[in-house]
């Protein structure tokens, strides 16, 4: 039936290589790389010395500054990407229930900006010196709640944090509510911005970052031989998820159908996955289960592809053991090799990569792909963008501590 059917009719992203979907899209079909030297703090120090961040943010262009003041970064992307999907779907001029609109929207580390200054105006100055604003800035929940405030949102409020599969939870939450019809809207992703001191040093001393520093922009390189480790981005994507009946009535454009959705544990290791890929076969299986959609109808999957030795291969494996033979006719690309890894927003950027490309029948590349793993046989759309007619395709997502979800897209057929 109509209402069971979920609709992308709006979108908003804040990345490494453009803010706006007209921009981000030209650069992730173009290749371009948003991976520098870090800038946001003295890294010198550092085993790692790279990361894929967002330049020329201006919180201003969005939001008053007193309000700015009053947000971390990563609830300031939130607010952009939002205002940039709510009214990409056109709900800016139209009426529509705010009691049936609601919000998700994941994040792995949250407020990480304010936990660091926070504890050091504590050690240097003393509990009286605290702003009263710190705890409704650095909680994870907070970036959900202001993009409801914003706009009036009374429906379904919700703040997902299952590290970097938080962004694809999120929006499998959301999809979940307005297939029950508990909701008309949702305003739905992932923000992250977590390039600090504390938290990348943090993320380097688990050795799994890349340190490539002699050469960053081939820093991630997702299924290659010499990759060593992942790139922290930061950014945010959201977009408007709808009800079929509720889109139709409004006339509003469609992106792409949300058709599935999986969620499963790896119950293996605090970071590592699991090492037959169970975990990443189950949460694929479940999502096409959910979809009522073969393996063989599949054209294209956003990959998880995270540059980590571990990560690439596993997922690989997973990919081979779910579609067997038709795993040769796949394609498969990880867009983290560009924009790096934007840990609880990665999924809900690659949500919107995979929906342009449902529409447009072009995939982004693998760029970095130099010299295939051997343990990585798939075709990766290898450091050019390819052009192929895709109506089904996935989107994983795997998490620190096992957490793995799946999306699975179609493109919109009345």
């Amino acid at each position: 039936m109509d209402e069971q059917r979920v609709v992308v009719t709006g979108m908003g992203v804040v990345s490494p290589i453009g803010t706006g979907i007209e921009e981000f899209w030209r650069n992730l079909i173009g290749g371009k790389n948003g991976i520098s030297e870090i800038t946001h703090f003295d890294a010198t120090d550092y085993a790692s010395k790279m990361a894929a961040e967002v330049k020329g943010f201006k919180p201003e262009d969005w939001i008053d500054r007193k309000s700015a003041d009053r947000m971390d970064r990563f609830t300031q992307f939130s607010i952009a990407s939002a205002d940039m999907a709510f009214h990409d779907a056109g709900l800016g001029t139209r009426e529509f229930d705010h009691d049936k609109a609601g919000v998700i929207i994941g994040s792995g580390v949250g407020g990480a900006e304010t936990i660091e200054s926070t504890c050091v105006k504590l050690h240097s100055r003393g509990p009286q010196s605290l702003n009263p604003f710190s705890i409704s800035k650095l909680i994870i929940n907070m970036s959900a709640c202001m993009v409801s405030i914003r706009f009036g949102l009374k429906g379904p409020l919700a703040a997902p944090a299952v590290a970097c599969s938080s962004g694809v939870s999120a929006i499998g939450d959301a999809y979940r509510i307005l297939q029950r019809g508990n909701a008309d809207i949702m305003l739905a992703g992932g923000s992250e911005a977590s390039i600090t001191p504390l938290a990348y040093g943090a993320f380097c001393a688990t050795r799994s970052m890349s340190r490539r520093n002699d050469c960053v922009h081939k820093a991630s390189r997702p299924f290659d031989r010499d990759r060593d480790g992942f790139v922290m981005g930061e950014g945010s994507g959201i977009v408007v998820l709808e009800g079929l009946a509720h889109a139709r009535r409004r006339n509003a454009r469609i992106f792409a159908e949300l058709v599935g959705y999986g969620n499963t544990a790896d119950a293996y290791h605090l970071t590592a996955p699991e090492p037959s890929g169970d975990g990443a076969f189950r949460v694929m299986a479940a999502a096409l289960e959910d979809a009522h959609i073969l393996p063989r109808d599949v054209g294209y999957i956003n990959a998880h592809g995270t540059s980590t030795v571990l990560n690439d291969k596993i997922e690989s494996a997973a990919i081979e053991r779910l579609f067997g033979e038709h795993a040769a006719h796949l394609k498969v690309s990880s867009i983290k090799s560009m924009i790096g890894h934007l840990m609880g927003a990665a999924g809900a950027v690659a949500l919107i990569s995979t929906a342009m490309s449902v529409q447009t029948g072009l995939l982004p590349p693998t760029i970095n792909l130099e010299v295939p793993d051997p343990d990585c046989r798939l075709d990766y759309v290898p450091n050019k963008a390819e052009k192929k007619d895709v109506s089904v395709a996935l989107i994983n997502s795997f998490g620190f501590g096992g957490g793995n979800s799946c999306l699975a897209v179609k493109r919109y057929q009345p």
